[in-house]
């Protein structure tokens, strides 16, 4: 089993019932949930003229390799209702791989860690609350030592 790290996020409609969804059917399709961070409701980045998204971190063990979890989230993805229509923007569903083990995976469709990962306090918030000490693959540094580190200021608060 492999433990990767991935970042759900929703800021259209029931965000909480696409999250929930989102959770049931990663259970159900990708592997097991071992932690989920609290609810965080966040700032949009990279696109400020939108709602505030809810966010949430899991960590998933599971027995997908890279490609295939990522190809299970796209399909999770579309069962919801997501549509692809601007980079940044209003979505019912996101979810992102934001690390998987200590890999650096570079490809057109699919980078891991994630290449925003530590400039988002969105991501490292959530993330920091279930895996502080996780050594970031590429920058060898823990969660907890970049979100420290870290200059985005947009508005994150935890909910429950």
């Amino acid at each position: 089993m492999h433990i990767t790290y991935l970042l759900l996020g929703s800021n259209l409609g029931n965000s909480r019932n696409y999250i929930a969804t989102a959770l049931s059917e990663i259970e159900a399709k990708l592997g097991i949930i071992e932690k989920r961070s609290s609810l965080y409701q966040t700032a949009s980045w990279g696109k400020y003229d939108q709602p505030d998204f809810l966010n949430q971190v899991i960590e998933l063990k599971t027995k997908l390799n890279p490609q295939d979890l990522l190809s299970g989230i796209l399909s999770i993805e579309a069962f919801i209702g997501r549509k692809r229509f601007e980079k940044w923007g209003s979505r019912i569903i996101d979810i992102d791989i934001l690390l998987y083990e200590d890999l650096i995976i570079e490809k057109t469709d699919l980078s891991i860690p994630h290449l925003y990962l530590p400039f988002r306090r969105f991501c490292l918030m959530p993330l920091c609350e279930i895996a502080p000490a996780f050594i970031h693959p590429r920058l060898g540094k823990n969660i907890q030592e970049l979100l420290l580190e870290l200059s985005d200021d947009l508005f994150v608060k935890k909910l429950s």
